[in-house]
């Protein structure tokens, strides 16, 4: 087995770890912000309550209750944003994932001796290449539209 092939072989294990790893970094921090929802949704109701049903409160207090709502809806809506990035980062890795496959079965048809091909092959390396190219371009799709998202951020 040449070195260059175990070589390959132990960088395509390696970045399939990697994506493992930020998928599962990704859902953790997915579940933590569904958690956090529940609770500025909890904390906003209360405040709703409390800005509805007091009316002999003074006006200090009241104002004090509508700024911790707006902050509240700051950050839920920050909250929202990142939880935003973070379907487009799963997305990514999705597709990532698929390229890979794909490039390996890719791999396999193009390292096949030209002579030894059956049209059966030909046809098969020609769909992968198209569901590779398909792939990539929705690739491109997703880091367009971060872009965009980040630009409009600014």
């Amino acid at each position: 087995y040449p070195t260059w092939k175990r070589t390959l072989t132990r960088r395509a294990r390696e970045a399939q770890m990697n994506r493992f790893c930020k998928a599962q970094t990704i859902q953790r921090r997915l579940e933590e912000i569904e958690v956090t929802f529940r609770e500025l949704e909890q904390q906003g109701i209360k405040l709703e309550k409390l800005l509805r049903d007091e009316d002999g409160t003074p006006a200090d207090q009241k104002t004090q209750w509508m700024n911790q709502l707006l902050y509240l809806v700051q950050k839920k809506n920050s909250l929202m944003s990142e939880e935003s990035d973070l379907m487009i980062a799963v997305q990514e890795l999705k597709l990532e994932e698929q390229q890979w496959q794909l490039d390996h079965k890719l791999r396999y048809y193009m390292n096949m001796e030209e002579s030894l091909k059956t049209p059966e092959d030909r046809v098969a390396e020609q769909e992968i290449l198209a569901q590779l190219v398909d792939v990539v371009n929705k690739r491109n799709v997703l880091i367009h539209i971060q872009e965009e998202k980040r630009l409009s951020e600014l």
